[in-house]
């Protein structure tokens, strides 16, 4: 089988309405793993939907319960070829973020599938059902023309990544024989640009706290308290601006990353941050004297996602008893990961904070693999004969994926080949797909040539 052979497999697929069909029916399912309900519609998922497929491709499947999480089960399969052969492993997550229906578009609805030109709407189509839909047809497009791969497939499906991926390293963990492979290639993130092919390593990791001081039991009236006591909602916009500044400079030293290391600093070189329809990239933002893309792929940030004091919804003329900062801290591989709780109440205390809370909740360790590995040029290579275009190679996303499950838990060379890009609205209302990248993310997905042929 040429190459030639299996793009115009895939391609036939994607344009005689095939992945349409696949995609549109598992959009439908709604697989918000923030919903603890919902464990039998993910079961239904991948019963109806994966498994199914995956027989196909000639794999034995089985779904496994989750060791932490009750209701997010991953679903583990396996294709062996050959005993001697080399093994790829595959990762996908088929679970979605809640679907928030009354902030979409008017003419939308999260779980129906939509296109409007180029646009293929629907909550998972980008993140990240109509990812992993690309690489099993890519798969299965290779085995009804071939017979064969040409490696042995195993496969793990994620039913809980947008909660985290709880368990997921106790699965790797107690499963590393038979997730054992020679290296793992997934799909989820963005390209840097919708028509630049992608090629990342690993993944920011992330680490999710909170600030909250809560001192009284009741509001009370600002004129004839104030001046008197604390404003609680005062107190934490201070905390909050002890840690990073009016421009988003981190002000302390242990949230910042060593200095970029000159490989990181090459592989950025000349990588433009394209944020297509999204806003525009604003040049004072973040750590001074670093490009766009070295503020985004190699440096920390600190976000405030979520601000609470009082009543917004129906503010009054009173000091609030509380206030909450959610905050988030992205971080890239050499941040001193393991002590950013202590880092934090220590600083907080030498500043005058002692009576603000902190808990911190969430967090995924950062992963930077080699980039100089011989299959990140072969697997670049393979991209830029099939799509055309020379793949933009990064050290890591700037977003965060559960990457240390496959890199430090099993000790795998980590490739990720995103099929959507930045402005795809993912984790917000109108999430989309852009077909044209689809369906050349169909023709050109690494795994339709992996092997001989």
């Amino acid at each position: 089988m040429t190459r030639e052979t299996a793009i115009e497999a895939a391609t036939r697929y994607f344009d005689t309405g095939g992945f349409a069909d696949d995609l549109g029916r598992r959009v439908r399912i709604p697989t918000e793993s923030a919903d603890p309900s919902s464990l039998d519609l993910q079961l239904a998922y991948l019963g109806q939907e994966i498994i199914p497929q995956l027989q196909r491709l000639g794999c034995r499947s089985r779904i496994v319960d989750n060791p932490v999480q009750s209701w997010s089960p991953f679903l583990i399969a396996e294709r062996q070829e050959d005993p001697a052969g080399p093994t790829v492993l595959v990762y996908g997550h088929g679970d979605v973020v809640l679907g928030h229906p009354e902030l979409w578009r008017s003419d939308l609805e999260p779980f129906r599938m939509v296109v409007d030109g180029d646009r293929w709407y629907g909550r998972g189509t980008a993140d990240n059902k109509g990812q992993h839909t690309i690489n099993f047809a890519a798969l299965e497009q290779v085995l009804a023309v071939r017979g064969r791969l040409g490696f042995n497939l195993k496969i793990i499906l994620d039913m809980g990544e947008e909660t985290g991926s709880p368990g997921l390293e106790e699965v790797c963990a107690e499963l590393a024989d038979e997730l054992g492979a020679d290296l793992l290639i997934g799909s989820d993130g963005c390209r840097v640009a919708a028509d630049l092919p992608t090629v990342f390593l690993g993944s920011r990791g992330v680490i999710n706290f909170s600030l909250h001081l809560s001192p009284y039991g009741n509001g009370y009236h600002s004129g004839n308290w104030g001046g008197l006591i604390a404003n609680p909602g005062t107190r934490i916009a201070n905390a909050v601006a002890s840690l990073v500044d009016a421009n988003g400079v981190l002000r302390i030293d242990g949230l910042r990353p060593p200095t970029i290391e000159e490989s990181v600093r090459s592989a950025l070189d000349g990588v433009t941050v394209d944020p297509g329809d999204g806003p525009a990239v604003d040049p004072n933002w973040g750590e001074p004297g670093l490009t766009p893309a070295e503020r985004l792929y190699a440096w920390n940030t600190l976000e405030v996602l979520a601000f609470t004091a009082g009543s917004p919804e129906a503010p009054v003329n009173a000091i609030p008893a509380s206030a909450t900062a959610h905050c988030q801290l992205r971080f890239v591989v050499g941040t001193d990961e393991d002590h950013i709780e202590e880092i934090l109440r220590r600083h907080l205390d030498a500043n005058g904070f002692t009576d603000v809370g902190l808990t911190v909740g969430h967090r995924v360790r950062a992963t930077r693999p080699d980039p100089h590995h011989p299959l990140v040029d072969w697997v670049a290579d393979s991209i830029q004969r099939s799509a055309g275009v020379a793949p933009v190679r990064l050290p890591n996303l700037g977003g965060t994926l559960p990457n240390a499950a496959f890199a430090r838990t099993l000790g795998l060379p980590t490739i990720w080949v995103p099929h959507s890009y930045p402005a795809c609205g993912q984790h917000a209302a109108d999430e989309h797909l852009l077909g044209s990248l689809a369906r050349q993310g169909a023709a050109a997905d690494d795994r339709t040539v992996l092997g001989p042929g």
